[in-house]
């Protein structure tokens, strides 16, 4: 039995300026994260590479929609945080919607249980 996930939605405030390779750096709830746009859908996932803590959003997405690290080439779906490579890393993503007014970035709601 999978447990059900509750997200939290946070508005993106200001995307400041979308670089050539599709992607930006945006701050959300207090996180640093990259946001990427393909084909009109966006993604957003860790600021930095799980491998050497490459800035993502300074790689790009390559032919089959995935983001490359700039450090040393490790691939990354876009949705799963998947190593596609083959090294066996995961890279943290965020569920994204986008909405009339705005891009939202969905965190977990971190549910503690008291024990009594």
């Amino acid at each position: 039995m999978s447990a059900v996930k509750h997200y939290k939605w946070y508005k993106v405030e200001e995307v400041i300026y979308w670089q050539p390779n599709n992607m930006c750096i945006v701050s959300v709830n207090g996180k640093t994260l990259t946001l990427a746009r393909q084909n009109n859908t966006f993604f957003a996932f860790a600021h930095k590479c799980p491998h050497a803590s490459g800035i993502m959003a300074q790689g790009f997405l390559d032919a089959a929609g995935n983001v490359v690290c700039p450090l040393h080439r490790y691939r990354f779906h876009m949705q799963t945080g998947r190593n596609v490579s083959g090294e066996g890393y995961f890279l943290k993503t965020y569920p994204v919607e986008t909405k009339d007014d705005g891009i939202y970035i969905g965190m977990e709601e971190q549910k503690f249980l008291g024990l009594f």
